[in-house]
């Protein structure tokens, strides 16, 4: 099990990443081969995720699988620059196929399934910035967007550093988004027309 400390901001992209890619890789980021990410949510009986804003989620990729837990939201771990914050928990699983079983364990002991988000994410590092990343996830059903995160011990400095980088890529004029993809996808179902996101 792990537990780092994720700062992250999301932005939504005008095309499919493809104009953003180039530069990523002009300054020296690398990528990560493509991947598709299969992440079922859920919620306790008793308390609404969705209102709470907290993530309980089973991953799927490939040979890996994981179960993730964050907190729920409030104005220290959500600024109001769309930047969150959050401790976050992994219990790694041993191989791929165990994602099913987990899934199947938290139906069991009452938790409620949400939705199945599917995305292909690819994932871009830089090897002088160790545990920041850049993600551009195309998610089924929401669209495009870019991810910068910060996973280390503690939060110092993290805001800042993604705003360098979003600086750095010209993306800062591209609107923020301050639901998670499991929230986008939800309203995609129950309202096609509606899109949450901040300019």
């Amino acid at each position: 099990m792990t537990d780092t400390i994720e700062v992250e901001r999301k932005r939504e992209l005008p095309d499919d990443g493809s104009t953003l890619a180039p530069l990523l890789a002009r300054l020296g980021y690398v990528a990560s081969a493509p991947v598709t990410e299969v992440d079922t949510y859920y919620s306790r009986p008793d308390v609404d995720y969705l209102q709470t804003i907290e993530c309980l989620r089973v991953r799927h990729r490939g040979d890996f699988a994981e179960i993730t837990y964050k907190p729920a939201s409030t104005p220290t771990t959500h600024a109001a620059d769309d930047v969150v914050s959050k401790i976050e928990t992994n219990v790694i699983l041993r191989e791929g196929t165990q994602a099913r079983t987990a899934e199947r364990l938290l139906t069991s002991i009452g938790m409620r399934e949400l939705v199945r988000v599917e995305k292909t994410r690819t994932t871009y590092r830089h090897p002088q910035t160790p545990g920041v990343s850049v993600s551009i996830d195309t998610v089924h059903g929401a669209g495009t967007f870019v991810e910068t995160e910060v996973n280390r011990p503690t939060a110092d400095g993290a805001a800042e550093l993604i705003a360098h980088i979003e600086n750095q890529l010209g993306i800062t004029g591209h609107p923020t988004v301050a639901l998670p993809y499991r929230d986008l996808v939800l309203s995609q179902h129950e309202q096609p027309a509606t899109r949450t996101a901040h300019r």
